[in-house]
C-alpha cells in the first residue's frame, strides 16, 4: 500500500494548495486520501534553524559607479494570497464591517496609485504569479493550470458528492501522455523578473509562497532568484495546530480544509536546504526575514519578492489579534480578521525598514493579490462590491487591489481607471531599473510609470484575455465578455454600468457578442497549447459561500483544473 502511495509522485505541502481547487467533497474516498497524508507523506521538518542572508557591500558605491551616475532604484513586490477586495479598509469597507481597518496597506495607495481596474492574472494561484513572474499571459507558454497529479485528481474529480446538485466533471480521457508531477513548473526558458533584474546587477530575494514548481530545476532560486525561503510547493500551516499561541478555525464544510488539519503542512526552505519549522508565526516570520533582507542589502539595489500565505487558508491566527477583535461576534470571521490585521501590521514593519534604512524615496513598492477572495473560507462579502469568488472570471474572483508607491517620482493619492494586469509588474519592474524587456518574445506588460504620471497617451490595453480551459473572458474598455461551457452560456456586461455583473446584455447585445468573440478567437490562436491538461472542472456558485446551501436556481460556472 505504500509502495502504491508513493507512486502519487505528490509531496505533503502540494495537498496544502489544493484547498483552492478541490471545491467538492471527497465522499467515501475521503478516507484513503488522509491515510495517504497521515501514514505515507508525513515528514516532519527539522528543528527552526538559523536563517542568513547573504550582506551586501559594508557601505554605498559611488554614484558614478552606475549606469547614469546614481543607484537604480530598489523594487519591492509585497503580493498577498486569495485577499479579498473588501478585506481591507481602503475602499471604504473592510472585514468584519470595517471593523478591522488596514492603515499600512491603504498607505501604499494614499501615498502613490490605486489602480481602480486592477487585474490578475488569472483567478486561481499558480497561473496569475506565472504571469506576475514572467509579464505575460501565462497561456502564451502553456501553463494554464495549477500543477497537479494525476492520481489526486482521480480521487477527488471522480465521483459525486453525495446530495450535491452540481458535481465535479472528470477527463479521463486527457490522462494519456501527461507530464509526470514533477515535472510540472514554470519552464526555465522564461524569463523572470528576477533573472531580468539580476542580469542588471540587482540582487534578487524571494521570500514565502512561490507555487510555480516544487522540483529543484523549478525552485525560485532556478528563476532568477540569488535567494529564496520558501515554503514547500505553496502551502502552510502558520503555527502548529496545538501551539498555545494560535487560535483556529476550522471549516468542516469543506473537505480539503479538513485535509489540511489533517496533514498539517508546515515548514520552510532556504534555497535548495532542508525543510525546517518557522520560528513563529509564518507572516510574522516572513517579514522578520524580509526586514533583514533590506538591512543585508541597504547598499546595493535589490528586488525582493515578498508573497504572503495570508489570508489563504487554513484559518489560524495569534492569540494577540484574535484577542484584539473580541467585538466580532463570529469565530470564523474573527480569525480571519485577524490574519487581516497581522498581514497589515506586518506590511507596516516592511515599509518602516525601508523608511528606517533611508530607502523610502528610491524604493518602488507594488502591492497586490494573486485573485480574490475565495468561496470555501465560508464568509460572505469578502468581494464586495464585486460578484463571484476566487476560481471564476467574475469581477471577484480576478478584480484585485492594486498599488504602486514611488515617493518623488509618484504623485501621491492617485487614482487611475484603465485595466491594467498582474503582467505589467514586469515591465514596470524592468524600466525602472532601466533594463529593455526581452525582444525575442511576447511580452504582454506595459510600463505603468508613464501612464500614472502623465507621460503617455492612451491606455496600457485596449483589452484584456483570461482562459480556463473552454471558460474564455475579454474586457474591452467598459465591455466584457465570458464565454463560459459549463453552463453553455455567454455573460456580457457594461461595467460603467453594473460593476457588480448582475445585468447580462449577451441577449439584447447580440452585435457586441459577436465582435468580442471574434477577439477571443484571435487572442486564443496566439495562445500554446497546455503544458499539461485540465483533469476536472468544478463547480462555483456566483452568489453564495461553499458554506451556504445550494438551490436549483443558483448561478454558478465550472472551473478547470
Amino acid at each position: 500500500m505504500a509502495v502504491l502511495f508513493r507512486r502519487l509522485g505528490l509531496g505533503l505541502a502540494a495537498l496544502a494548495v489544493l484547498a483552492g481547487l478541490a471545491f467538492w467533497a471527497l465522499g467515501g474516498r475521503e478516507g484513503v486520501l488522509l491515510f495517504y497524508v497521515q501514514h505515507v507523506l508525513r515528514k516532519d521538518p527539522i528543528e527552526t534553524q538559523p536563517i542568513v542572508w547573504q550582506q551586501g557591500p559594508a557601505a554605498a558605491l559611488p554614484a558614478a559607479q552606475y549606469p547614469g551616475g546614481r543607484r537604480p532604484p530598489n523594487v519591492v513586490v509585497i503580493l498577498a494570497d486569495d485577499l479579498g477586495f473588501n478585506d481591507i479598509s481602503f475602499y471604504g469597507g473592510g472585514i468584519a464591517g470595517g471593523q478591522v481597518p488596514t492603515p499600512h496597506i491603504d498607505s501604499i495607495a494614499r501615498d502613490g496609485v490605486n489602480f481602480r481596474a486592477g487585474y490578475s492574472g488569472n483567478a486561481t494561484c499558480s497561473p496569475s504569479r506565472a504571469a506576475i513572474m514572467t509579464g505575460r499571459y501565462a497561456t502564451r507558454f502553456g501553463f494554464e493550470f495549477t500543477p497537479v497529479p494525476v492520481q489526486f485528481m482521480r480521487l477527488v474529480g471522480g465521483h459525486s458528492r453525495p446530495g450535491s446538485l452540481r458535481n465535479p466533471v472528470y477527463h479521463a480521457e486527457r490522462e494519456a501522455g501527461i507530464l509526470p508531477y514533477e515535472d510540472q513548473g514554470l519552464p526555465t526558458s522564461e524569463i523572470t523578473i528576477a533573472k531580468l533584474l539580476q542580469g542588471a546587477g540587482y540582487h534578487t530575494v524571494h521570500l514565502g509562497k512561490w507555487h510555480l514548481g516544487d522540483s529543484p530545476q523549478f525552485r525560485a532560486y532556478a528563476h532568477g532568484f540569488a535567494e529564496s525561503l520558501s515554503l514547500q510547493h505553496g502551502g502552510s500551516m502558520y503555527l502548529a495546530a496545538d501551539d498555545p499561541k494560535v487560535v483556529n478555525a476550522r471549516q468542516e464544510f469543506d473537505p480539503i480544509d479538513r485535509f489540511l488539519w489533517a496533514a498539517h503542512p508546515w515548514g520552510l526552505r532556504m534555497n535548495a536546504g532542508p525543510v525546517f519549522k518557522p520560528a513563529g508565526y509564518l507572516t510574522d516570520v516572513l517579514t522578520d526575514e524580509a526586514v533583514k533582507v533590506i538591512d543585508a542589502n541597504k547598499h546595493r539595489p535589490f528586488f525582493m519578492y515578498l508573497a504572503y500565505n495570508a489570508p489563504h487558508t487554513p484559518l489560524q491566527a495569534t492569540r494577540e489579534d484574535y484577542d484584539a477583535l473580541a467585538a466580532i461576534p463570529d469565530h470564523t470571521t474573527r480569525v480571519y480578521a485577524a490574519m487581516i490585521r497581522s498581514l497589515d501590521r506586518n506590511i507596516g514593519r516592511v515599509l518602516k525598514a525601508l523608511k528606517d534604512q533611508g530607502l523610502d524615496d528610491n524604493t518602488l513598492v507594488i502591492f497586490t493579490s494573486d485573485n480574490g477572495g475565495a468561496h470555501y473560507v465560508g464568509i460572505d462579502g469578502l468581494n464586495k462590491p464585486y460578484r463571484g469568488w476566487k476560481a471564476t472570471f467574475f469581477e471577484g474572483g480576478m478584480h484585485v487591489p492594486y498599488f504602486m508607491r514611488w515617493p518623488g517620482v509618484i504623485t501621491p493619492g492617485q487614482s487611475y481607471g484603465a485595466p491594467v494586469s498582474h503582467f505589467d509588474i514586469f515591465a514596470t519592474a524592468a524600466a525602472v531599473a532601466g533594463v529593455p524587456v526581452p525582444r525575442d518574445r511576447i511580452i504582454d506588460g506595459a510600463n505603468l510609470l508613464p501612464f500614472v504620471r502623465g507621460q503617455a497617451q492612451g491606455v496600457p490595453h485596449r483589452e484584456l484575455f483570461w482562459r480556463s480551459g473552454d471558460y474564455r473572458v475579454v474586457r474591452q474598455g467598459d465591455w466584457k465578455l465570458q464565454v463560459t461551457n459549463l453552463p453553455q452560456q455567454d455573460w456580457l456586461y457594461n461595467l460603467a454600468d453594473d460593476p457588480g455583473e448582475r445585468n447580462n446584455l449577451a441577449a439584447s447585445q447580440g452585435a457586441k457578442v459577436a465582435e468580442l468573440k471574434a477577439l477571443l478567437n484571435q487572442f486564443n490562436a496566439q495562445q500554446a497549447k497546455p503544458l499539461w491538461p485540465s483533469l476536472a472542472e468544478a463547480p462555483i456558485p456566483l452568489d453564495k459561500t461553499l458554506k451556504a446551501p445550494q438551490a436549483a436556481e443558483d448561478a454558478y460556472v465550472y472551473f478547470a483544473n
